[in-house]
């Protein structure tokens, strides 16, 4: 593992150790640490995963298994992503939050996809990378549009949910607008 690789990741699990301090800081009882525990980790998680998907499209279509930055970003996201799953397990069993299986199917695929994707995502072709990121996005984009809905036990709707949303469709469009120019650019040359 290069020294800025574990660099980062220390970091990153340093931002996790302060998000869980500060939320233990705001209320101690294990039910309210935790709610808030796992909603600023998701929120980390959503702009990594951002972050990444620029770094994606910036290079796009070069060759992601060249692109060290993107790889290790994938990493930290997969990573930071694992840890707040940890937090929203712990949240919905403290909590007793019901699980409703049709919903959970769309988000198991994508924690599978998150996981699995810096070990294979650069030996696939492009067309997959961004089935990749689009899905992700998608259910990103459905989390965050439930939550603005209402339809999240603990999470009053607010302001921020909307930003992410129109976060999330801005950021898509205009990447993909830029990896439709650049492949346009590639095929012309």
């Amino acid at each position: 593992m290069k020294r800025s690789l574990k660099n980062l990741l220390l970091l990153g699990i340093l931002a996790e150790l302060v998000i869980f301090s500060i939320s233990y800081w705001a209320d101690t009882s294990p039910e309210v640490t935790f709610r808030y525990a796992a909603r600023f980790s998701g929120r980390l998680s959503a702009f990594t995963f951002l972050f990444v998907f620029y770094l994606f499209a910036k290079s796009f279509p070069s060759s992601v298994s060249q692109n060290k930055s993107f790889r290790n970003g994938l990493i930290l996201f997969a990573m930071l992503h694992l840890i707040h799953f940890g937090f929203l397990a712990t949240n919905v069993y403290l909590n007793e939050i019901p699980l409703v299986p049709t919903k959970l199917a769309g988000g198991a695929l994508a924690y599978v996809m998150i996981v699995f994707a810096p070990f294979v995502l650069h030996k696939v072709k492009p067309a997959l990378q961004l089935v990749y990121f689009y899905y992700v996005s998608i259910v990103m984009f459905v989390t965050y549009l439930a939550r603005a809905k209402g339809d999240f036990q603990g999470a009053e709707p607010n302001w921020f949910h909307y930003m992410m949303l129109l976060l999330f469709i801005s950021s898509s469009m205009l990447f993909g607008f830029w990896m439709i120019q650049k492949n346009r650019k590639v095929s012309a040359d």
